[in-house]
């Protein structure tokens, strides 16, 4: 299993950072978490096979989570030659397909014209959905918008869980226990703290219950780069930590 943080940074723009993306590449799935502002041509900076897509699955609906979207589904049509034949699959929790006929809605129910299937497919608290081969996706509710869910991608004895945005939530620790990775996002410091988002030391508790082979950040605002992250999250959890940036990538084995 791969992973590429192909976008970590957030609504606030940045010269470094585009909006939440994050490529999970194992078996034959290649699975975009979230498709936020700027991912589309981050991926064509960064030499990834955007076209070779197979699911996309939304954390939840807000813009720098979602917005890239239809640009997306408008590249593999319009942005290549031969253009995109295949179905896309795209996932999300209830609501998801509502939020996919928006935003058909706001771009004169064009996605029609596409010429290739989207097929949407809501996941209910706590479903699993096998996306081919040995690969599977688990959701979990977490605490930020109604919807907000985050993920867990298990293929063979490998497992890579994403946050997506949430909130304080001893019980998601338990729930990632001893993945291989865990991608967490670290929105906000200490003095910014907010229901809805983590801080360093949020991420330092989580990681401190989860347990995970390699503790991953990513959707950072700017603030919270001005403290050290490192050390906040060293006084709880003393394992491998990273501070994605776009177009970090990992091999994750599987034993």
């Amino acid at each position: 299993m791969r992973l590429t943080t192909i976008g970590t940074g957030t609504a606030a723009p940045s010269p470094s950072r585009v909006c939440s993306g994050h490529l999970v590449e194992a078996s034959s799935v290649r699975l975009l978490l979230d498709c936020g502002s700027g991912v589309v041509h981050r991926m064509s900076q960064l030499g990834i096979d955007w076209m070779g897509i197979t699911h996309v699955a939304l954390s939840h609906f807000h813009a720098d989570h979602t917005s890239d979207l239809a640009t997306l589904l408008f590249a593999w049509r319009y942005g290549a030659i031969p253009w995109r034949e295949l179905p896309i699959v795209v996932l999300g929790p209830p609501g998801t397909a509502a939020a996919v006929d928006r935003l058909d809605a706001a771009f004169g129910g064009s996605f029609r014209t596409l010429g290739y299937a989207i097929q949407v497919q809501e996941m209910t608290e706590g479903a699993a959905v096998d996306l081919g081969g040995p690969v599977r996706l688990v959701s979990r509710k977490v605490p930020h918008t109604a919807e907000s869910v985050a993920y867990s991608i298990e293929s063979g004895s490998s497992r890579v869980v994403y946050t997506g945005d949430t909130g304080n939530d001893p019980a998601l620790g338990e729930w990632a226990v001893g993945c291989d990775l865990l991608l967490a996002e670290c929105s906000l410091p200490e003095s910014m703290r907010m229901a809805t988002h983590l801080t360093p030391a949020d991420c330092g508790e989580l990681a401190r219950s989860a347990s995970p082979g390699t503790l991953a950040l990513t959707h950072f605002y700017p603030p919270v780069e001005m403290v050290d992250i490192r050390a906040i999250i060293a006084e709880s959890h003393g394992g491998a930590v990273v501070l994605a940036t776009d177009g970090w990538s990992t091999e994750i084995e599987d034993m």
